[in-house]
């Protein structure tokens, strides 16, 4: 089956802050560079498939984020409503991809391997590695794995027809990137890969990292698994908004990443 799928960035949430946190070593030229939130819907026949689920008001406001619009009033923007989605993956555990526990309720969820084993095992005892994973989002995939709700993936898999995922770590241990078939060919949406254009495009990663070297390694992996530097789409850039076509009429912070850049 060729099968060439949608793809919705939809921005749930957002966050002033300026370029020295977003590099590691900082920036000498610092300036305003906001992060934006997103959750991505791939939609194409009759399957829709969500890479992450973002986090949720009390969540947000416990850590000084703020929440633009709930995840779930974004998917149903784009004619989805939540309790269909029956697959979601899991780009890494960090508490803005893997939050609103209630939102899926049948759903199974895709996680690599290492990635479990890093949020679950041994890191998990050093404050600066588990500040950005949420406890109650661990709880809760581990009670989903006694569920039979969860499948575990080992490197790379084939998900759908035209839908692959790839582990590619340095960010966090378990860290995994989606390829995704489109009309306009082969998209990576890159998560935490590459917050910004910028982290990509200069080499230079994002500073909260568990392993430097696999980090700037995974730059290569994008850009390989990727049709060409168009086909990469970053996992918190605003610039994002602005050069993908408006998904609905009127909404400027739900885009179609799937179309050319405008």
């Amino acid at each position: 089956m060729d099968m060439r799928y949608q793809i919705f960035a939809i921005a749930y949430g957002h966050l002033e802050r300026t370029a020295r946190h977003n590099f590691l070593g900082g920036d000498p030229h610092d300036g305003p560079m906001p992060l934006a939130y997103y959750v991505w819907l791939i939609r194409g026949g009759d399957r829709s498939f969500l890479l992450d689920t973002g986090f949720d008001a009390p969540t947000g406001a416990a850590r000084g984020r703020q929440l633009v619009r709930p995840v779930e009033r974004g998917l149903r923007a784009v004619g989805v409503e939540p309790q269909d989605i029956r697959d979601v993956i899991i780009s890494h555990m960090h508490y803005d991809h893997a939050g609103n526990h209630e939102l899926f309720p049948n759903a199974r969820y895709h996680v690599q391997d290492a990635e479990m084993a890093y949020c679950t095992g041994r890191a998990m005892r050093h404050g600066a590695l588990r500040g950005a994973y949420e406890v109650g989002d661990v709880q809760q995939m581990v009670g989903r794995v006694f569920a039979d709700r969860v499948v575990f993936h080992d490197g790379e898999s084939a998900l759908a027809p035209g839908l692959t995922l790839h582990r590619v770590g340095g960010h966090t241990r378990g860290l995994q990137v989606v390829r995704v078939r489109t009309a306009r060919g082969w998209v990576v949406l890159a998560s935490d890969a590459a917050h910004f254009y910028a982290n990509w495009r200069q080499r230079r990663p994002f500073p909260i990292v568990d392993d430097v070297s696999a980090y700037l390694d995974a730059y290569d992996v994008i850009e390989a698994l990727a049709d060409s530097p168009e086909h990469v789409i970053p996992g918190h850039d605003p610039l994002v908004l602005a050069r993908y076509p408006l998904a609905v009429p009127g909404v400027s912070d739900i885009v179609r990443v799937d179309l050319p850049p405008r």
